[in-house]
């Protein structure tokens, strides 16, 4: 099975870079890297050392609903290029053991049953196995710590 991995969209993260209010209303906070830790969810790639980046609340769903987690991410604070989407794991993934894969519905929903700790080496093999089934229509890799917001997965 061929899978894409997706960042955010470029228009969303033009405006927050340009000052607009997150998802909670707030202006994003603005901090500089000392390089550890501060995962770009445009181009899933970490913060360099010494680069601005953003900490704001983002909701990875198109309305407010019961099961649209909104939570921290960070974006670089100056435009980044958008990850290409492909079928390989993005950079920002291969420094942590592991996270969580969760499925959800065509109505922007949880799949119960879907979500798991997953190890980094066998997201793929997770996303292959879920999207066997009929009622996930994506995946979200999250945080395995923090439940914070990676990037999505699709069919490719």
């Amino acid at each position: 099975m061929t899978l894409r991995f997706v960042a955010l969209p470029t228009g969303r993260v033009r405006e927050l870079q340009a000052g607009a209010a997150d998802d909670f209303g707030l202006m994003p906070e603005r901090h500089i890297s000392d390089g550890g830790g501060v995962p770009c969810r445009h181009c899933l790639r970490h913060v360099a050392a010494g680069e601005a980046y953003l900490v704001l609340a983002y909701r990875p769903f198109p309305v407010p609903q019961p099961y649209a987690e909104t939570g921290p991410i960070f974006l670089h604070a100056d435009p980044c290029p958008r990850a290409e989407e492909g079928g390989a794991l993005p950079p920002i993934s291969v420094d942590t053991p592991e996270y969580i894969v969760r499925g959800y519905g065509a109505d922007d929903r949880i799949v119960y049953g879907t979500g798991a700790v997953t190890p980094t080496q066998h997201i793929a093999a997770r996303a292959a196995e879920l999207f066997r089934r009929t009622d996930v229509d994506y995946l979200h890799v999250r945080s395995a710590r923090n439940n914070c917001y990676q990037f999505r997965i699709e069919r490719g």
